[in-house]
């Protein structure tokens, strides 16, 4: 007997990570597993560009959403249907919206991070917390052609 799965099925992954870098990094590694669990191998460039947005929202949050005491939650996404992946992190620092900079000066470090998921990503954006808590969700969206 073969298993296959319906088209419509979605793919998610969620976990909670601790507010440092080091939770950050393992967020990347862990989203990009999930990636080649789903269909899309290490070593695309589908899958690298995903793993790369979901690595810069991850970073993001602990640089500039970090609470003491708190932890960011990423929501990975995949819909063979859409053929979409929406990477999702959830941090608890709501008065520091994102935005993308107005200048860049070549000689500082930093700052980029949304620049990246501006030009990799096909749409991305930030809500308010959906629970209702203290925080906010950014979010981007990606085409993965070949998801199954």
């Amino acid at each position: 007997m073969s298993t296959t799965q319906s088209p419509l099925t979605v793919h998610q992954f969620a976990m909670r990570f601790s507010s440092t870098p080091r939770g950050a990094r393992l967020a990347r590694r862990l989203c990009g597993h999930r990636l080649d669990a789903w269909g899309i191998p290490y070593g695309t460039d589908t899958h690298d560009v995903i793993t790369l947005v979901a690595a810069e929202l991850c970073a993001n949050a602990v640089r500039h959403g970090h609470v003491a005491g708190r932890d960011f939650h990423v929501l990975l996404t995949a819909t063979p249907a859409t053929g979409t992946v929406r990477i999702e992190v959830t941090d608890t620092r709501g008065e520091r919206l994102p935005h993308l900079p107005t200048t860049q000066r070549d000689d500082r470090d930093g700052g980029r991070g949304l620049l990246l998921v501006e030009a990799l990503a096909d749409r991305w954006g930030w809500t308010p917390r959906a629970d209702g808590g203290p925080g906010k969700t950014v979010w981007a969206q990606c085409t993965a052609p070949h998801l199954a």
